[in-house]
């Protein structure tokens, strides 16, 4: 119990001291990014990645599909397959039906090993099976995190509707995006790049809360940062 409350100090410590830099400064770093899955969550997210500067991959089943958009987006907007996605970001996003992660788990270890993944994936039974179920009952976080090994998760934009996400950088701040991840680096990188995509990013916990960000939970829907830090108070 110590070292539990311990270790989510240290990340809400990390989380805070992040949030207290001006975003232009912390913003000042681009980076690569890599998308795996580039439906209607990871071009929505890619597509404001790429507006703010960062150089973005997108890969996907459907290269033609990614190359389009790539070439609709412009800038550091670039297709390849989910191998060279992984081999090119720094970070990756992963945005895949969940009972896809096994395999992507297997073919790219060694490419996300050591990692920043950003976790998008959510556990459906009705559309993925067993894999789901389980997934639930182990709770989402630390199931990626089991399916993902040596990658550094950090779970978010799993408890919020696809359909607003490319405009969430009209209105900055506005909406809170609930995260949850054990790594204090990789937490405070994906709040940087959460916060360029338009939402302000709010730590919950560490994997283990990743089990309250999935659609039906208390957190699912768009809340304001404080009414994110009142619901994740009461979750147990």
């Amino acid at each position: 119990m110590h070292q539990t409350r311990r270790r989510f100090l240290i990340l809400s410590g990390a989380a805070v001291s992040t949030a207290i830099l001006p975003h232009a400064v912390r913003s000042q770093e681009k980076m690569k990014i890599g998308i795996i899955g580039s439906g209607n969550v990871g071009s929505a997210i890619g597509a404001s990645w790429v507006r703010a500067g960062h150089e973005v991959m997108f890969s996907s089943r459907h290269i033609e599909h990614d190359q389009e958009l790539a070439a609709s987006l412009g800038g550091g907007a670039r297709a390849g397959t989910p191998h060279e996605a992984a081999a090119f970001g720094d970070v990756i996003l992963i945005a895949v039906p969940y009972r896809a992660l096994p395999e992507i788990g297997r073919d790219l270890a060694h490419l996300i090993d050591g990692k920043i993944v950003i976790d998008a994936c959510n556990p459906f039974p009705n559309r993925d099976g067993e894999i789901a179920d389980w997934a639930r009952d182990k709770g989402a976080g630390l199931a990626s995190a089991e399916l993902l090994p040596g990658a550094r998760i950090v779970r978010a934009f799993n408890a919020i509707g696809a359909a607003r996400m490319g405009t969430a950088y009209r209105e900055p701040g506005r909406v809170g995006m609930p995260i949850a991840g054990d790594d204090a680096e990789a937490v405070a990188i994906a709040s940087d790049l959460i916060r360029d995509v338009g939402y302000e990013p709010v730590l919950i916990g560490d994997l283990d809360k990743g089990r309250f960000l999935v659609p039906g939970t208390p957190l699912a829907g768009e809340h304001s940062a404080g009414e994110i830090r009142e619901i994740a108070a009461g979750l147990e």
